[in-house]
């Protein structure tokens, strides 16, 4: 379709975090403990832009096990990725999502909140990856792909 697709990005405000100050991310942050992941979602993604997620890719296939005192829930995000070096160990869950709402200007952990065009994206991708907060590089890249194809 010629409907542009759009995406949220951010830059990381995280002054604690040092080297990672400036980084231009997607929205992002830890679950809490027992968190389910759809909600923790919902909260960060709140927390850091303001926006109501009203859709996300996969949660309707949620898969819930009750056994032997575990509630488990099992899901496909968009991208899984890890780091094997660099900052702090973490392993991401990327996930597609739509969102409404009113985008607030910065908050405390994101400045710079704003929507770019897929092809925006791309363009940043391609001329200097560095700028990109690293953990979130190969789900944009994969995401550009899938949307520019």
């Amino acid at each position: 379709s010629d409907l542009v697709k759009y995406i949220l990005v951010q830059e990381r405000c995280k002054p604690s975090y040092g080297e990672e100050e400036g980084f231009i991310e997607i929205p992002a942050g830890k679950i809490r403990e027992y968190e389910n992941i759809f909600d923790g979602l919902r909260r960060e993604v709140w927390e850091e832009t303001g926006l109501e997620l009203i859709e996300i890719q996969g949660e309707k296939e949620t898969v819930t096990c009750e056994c032997n005192g575990y509630k488990v829930v099992s899901f496909n995000s968009f991208y899984s990725s890890q780091n094997l070096s660099g900052g702090y160990s973490i392993i991401l869950q990327t996930f597609i999502c739509k969102a409404k709402g009113k985008l607030l200007k910065q908050s405390d952990e994101s400045v710079n909140i704003r929507w770019i065009s897929v092809q925006d994206l791309k363009m940043l991708l391609e001329k200097d990856e560095s700028i990109f907060y690293p953990m979130h590089i190969n789900a944009l890249k994969k995401y550009v792909r899938e949307k520019t194809n």
